[in-house]
């Protein structure tokens, strides 16, 4: 009887048996991950590998996500109504607002008089797109958009909207959609994590984001979404300790990788295969990560294009700067949050601070990826969770009012990734409460989101505790009008 089975002999059990039956499989899955090119093929699939392989041709290859957090107010940035104006002060009719459920905040209300945009908007490039005046460097790439004025979603809270724009879910623990790609699609680089997250704050009211909403859910933990930070060290936990050179660690992970061998052989876990390249992926980021993170060699062209910010370490701008090297490194999804879009009151001067901080940038990261010939196969997706109310939250002034949470409708953009440049879907109605029409549901959104990636998003599965789980849930539809 060998060492492991008299170590483990006590601990036999059915499951164990099983798996052990099952450690060829097992030794090909580690394998795979200690010699990434030891699988190219469809093949993998038999040997219950991730097959890393689309369903179909893609039009992208990448996504880099730009969410404002605290939902954006329509109103004040993209959908233009003018009849809001008109009707300032007047009772919103209930024919128009229905029977919608209202948030604890406007709920006692004893009135919910509408309120017009402080600010101007004009129509811009050949699409005639209505812009705000508070947007005027997007207003120049709207050409390359695609502006969704009728998205919807069922929550009418933040954590669960902002939970369920990225999960599927509003509850948590699901995957997150880089989780998701990351799953489907493998890695492109093998140095860098395929799922990337960056964190920055406006001047507004923020809401809280959590880990949760880049969690790997019940997927195995590779597919997690890496936080890089603005300090030193951009990843946690990366550098060698004090002591430690290059030729130590690989000693140590090689050791390491042997004794991963023989508790997969003993107990068939395959967490522990998943850990075995954590740590390959971790060495190879060493040396990855520092190169990627520079901005100090960025052409001076570049740094005017984006904003001086961008060369301050934890910025919106530096981030979307970051998110085009990031993602033309291969980096499969990038995930940036920026708080502070939750303008329940004092609403003009908080979203003029706020569309400032993101607006320069947000179209330098279009028009980056443009000239350097990477938009056609990377998907940019700007917005947030939901939409903002056409009534005020509270007492209307002359120069100051707020807007509540609206589920019903609101608004995001897309370019580049096969989506159709210089497009303006959906309509709401005049007082830019209701959709009138062609409606985008979450789940419509992330179907089409899987779609440009090559994805069938009911096939696109992972079998959990006995369901079978998307992210997508039980529903979605691919928005073929926005698809080139």
């Amino acid at each position: 009887m060998n060492k492991e089975i008299i170590e483990h002999g006590l601990t036999w059990n059915r499951r164990r048996f099983l798996s052990a039956m099952s450690l060829g499989v097992g030794s090909v899955a580690l394998g795979s991950l200690l010699m990434p090119d030891l699988f190219k093929s469809a093949g993998a699939e038999e040997a219950g590998l991730p097959p890393g392989i689309p369903h179909f041709a893609p039009k992208a290859k990448r996504v880099i996500y730009l969410f404002q957090n605290g939902a954006p107010s329509q109103q004040e940035l993209f959908d233009y109504k003018p009849k809001l104006r008109e009707m300032m002060g007047q009772e919103i009719p209930p024919s128009v607002r229905g029977t919608q459920r209202l948030t604890g905040m406007t709920a006692n209300q004893a009135s919910f008089p509408l309120v017009g945009s402080f600010v101007d908007f004009k129509q811009y490039g050949e699409s005639r797109a209505w812009v705000s005046d508070l947007m005027p460097y997007t207003a120049k790439i709207v050409d390359d958009l695609c502006i969704v004025r009728s998205m919807y979603t069922e929550a009418i809270n933040h954590d669960p909207a902002l939970t369920f724009l990225q999960t599927g879910s509003q509850q948590g623990n699901r995957p997150s959609m880089g989780s998701w790609l990351s799953y489907g699609l493998g890695n492109e680089n093998k140095n860098l994590p395929s799922f990337t997250v960056l964190l920055s704050r406006g001047v507004g009211n923020g809401q809280g984001v959590y880990s949760k909403l880049w969690s790997n859910g019940f997927l195995d933990s590779v597919h997690q979404g890496v936080q890089f930070s603005k300090g030193e060290n951009p990843v946690l936990y990366l550098r060698d300790p004090e002591g430690m050179n290059t030729r130590d660690r690989r000693e140590m992970l090689d050791n390491l990788s042997e004794l991963n061998q023989m508790s997969y052989a003993a107990f068939g876990d395959p967490e522990i295969t998943t850990k075995v390249q954590q740590y390959e992926m971790a060495y190879r980021m060493q040396t990855a990560i520092p190169e990627v993170m520079d901005l100090s060699k960025e052409p001076d062209d570049i740094v005017k294009l984006y904003g001086p910010d961008c060369l301050v370490p934890g910025t919106y701008a530096a981030n979307c700067l970051l998110a085009r090297k990031l993602s033309e490194n291969g980096v499969r999804f990038v995930q940036l949050y920026h708080q502070g879009w939750d303008q329940h009151g004092n609403l003009p001067f908080e979203i003029a601070k706020q569309a400032m901080d993101v607006d320069q940038a947000s179209a330098a990261l279009v028009t980056d990826l443009k000239q350097r010939g990477l938009l056609d196969e990377t998907l940019v997706i700007w917005g947030g969770e939901f939409g903002r109310t056409s009534y005020t939250q509270g007492r209307l002034t002359a120069d100051n009012y707020g807007r509540d949470h609206h589920p019903r409708c609101f608004t995001i953009w897309m370019a580049g990734g096969g989506i159709k440049p210089g497009m303006v879907y959906g309509e709401t109605d005049e007082l830019g409460y209701n959709i009138i029409k062609n409606p985008v549901h979450v789940h419509d959104f992330q179907a089409t989101v899987l779609h440009q990636l090559g994805l069938n998003h009911e096939k696109l599965i992972f079998k959990h505790l006995g369901r079978r789980y998307r992210l997508t849930d039980v529903s979605g539809v691919v928005v073929k009008d926005i698809i080139s």
